[in-house]
């Protein structure tokens, strides 16, 4: 936040990097999405079409899904237009765009929960991913993985850190999310940058790999053929109703 110094401590073990105690994060949530996010809108398009890919192939189109720290509610509206079931929960935000759809399921499951852009604000990350299990058996989220060669150079410059807006206080290793899925006897699929799914599932990994390629023509050929139905008018009564 260009006012304070603050320590990283990398774990030989796992390559996982956390923060000092981020004392500092009530002043850098004074606005819970921070203004330099400026890629907010493509980024959600983007994971709306790997998520689809992603339902269509290893999961039941017609489940209920939860989008974990949702934001705005972006991503959410997002999936109930193409025409899926999802939800929203994000104790931090103000839910504008997907009103009327929140975290709903009290004595069931979600069939799977997205975590887009949370898993590096994690104060706690044991606790943190645990309370999504409560709520899913599979997680689908996205967090970009540490540089393969870590230096003290080469760390500074990674535009990841997020020092400007001091939300980026834990990052993570293919390794440390490997122990992670160990931790919680989950088993882990990664595109080995970015996308990365947490299941009890047995998948092929490269199926999940080429699910995470090209959204753009994989997205709109699929949704032709299954003809998934907007939600985008039956909810637009179903709020007017209410």
């Amino acid at each position: 936040m260009k006012k304070y110094d603050v320590s990283y401590f990398l774990c030989k073990n796992c390559g996982f990097i956390q923060t000092e105690e981020p004392y500092w994060l009530k002043e850098a949530y004074n606005d819970p999405i921070n203004t330099s996010d400026t890629g907010i809108f493509t980024r959600n398009i983007l994971c709306s079409k790997i998520t689809s890919n992603i339902i269509y192939f290893l999961f039941n189109k017609k489940d209920v899904f939860l989008d974990y720290a949702g934001g705005y509610g972006i991503f959410t509206r997002i999936m109930r237009d193409i025409g899926f079931d999802f939800y929203w929960n994000d104790p931090y935000c103000q839910n504008i765009f997907a009103k009327g759809f929140e975290d709903k399921l009290e004595n069931k499951k979600y069939a799977l929960a997205t975590c887009f852009e949370a898993f590096e604000h994690f104060e706690k990350p044991l606790e943190q991913i645990e309370s999504i299990f409560k709520k899913t058996e599979n997680i689908l989220f996205s967090t970009e993985l540490l540089p393969r060669k870590i230096s003290s150079e080469k760390i500074q410059s990674w535009r990841y850190l997020g020092r400007e807006h001091g939300q980026h206080i834990c990052f993570y290793s293919k390794k440390s999310l490997q122990y992670l899925s160990e931790i919680f006897g989950y088993k882990l699929y990664s595109n080995g940058y970015y996308f990365h799914l947490l299941t009890k599932r047995d998948l092929n990994p490269f199926i999940f790999k080429f699910l995470c390629l090209s959204p753009n023509y994989y997205f709109f050929r699929i949704l032709s053929a299954l003809r998934v139905k907007s939600k985008t008018r039956p909810d637009s009564l179903l709020i007017s109703k209410k």
